[in-house]
Parts: structure tokens; sequence; C-alpha cells
């Protein structure tokens, strides 16, 4: 399995608050662009899997919908996760 519990603990330990903190913002878009980095991997080996591709097409859109609420609630939070994860504005 390519995410296991100690990987989530990882991710959470280094984006959230603590390994513990799974709810939060910062966390669950660090998890989000882990899982759509490993989807993306699979897409470009499997180029007809139009249920993975689907998949990735949400979660993208999951991502992006945290970090618009992130963006209006506190800009600074928001700065700082697109910097940490290397992400395009």
């Amino acid at each position: 399995m390519y995410l296991d519990s100690v990987k989530k603990q990882e991710i959470f330990g280094q984006y959230g608050k603590s390994n513990t903190d799974t709810g939060s913002a910062e966390s669950q878009v660090a998890l989000f662009s882990y899982r759509i980095s490993h989807l993306t991997e699979h897409m470009r080996a499997n180029r007809k899997d139009h249920t993975t591709e689907r998949a990735l097409v949400k979660l993208v859109g999951k991502r992006r919908a945290l970090l618009n609420y992130l963006k209006a609630r506190d800009i600074n939070r928001y700065r700082a996760i697109v910097k940490a994860l290397g992400l395009r504005k």
C-alpha cells in the first residue's frame, strides 16, 4: 500500500500542528497533494484508466476548494502551505 498510517502521521506532523492533527486545512492539503502525485504517476503509466483519471480530477478539485477556503480565512497560512508544497497559484 502506498499510503500507510506511518506515512500519514509523517505528513500530518510535517504540515499540521502535530502527528494527530488530521483536520486542519494545511494537513489535508498536504495529504491530498501526496495522493495527487501518486495518482499522476499512475496515470503516466496507464493512460486509459479513466476511473483513476476521474478520481484525480475530483481530488484536485477538493484540494483547490480547501486552498480557496484557506486563502479567504488566513492569507499567511495559505502562502505558507503553497510555498512549502511548491504548488502553483
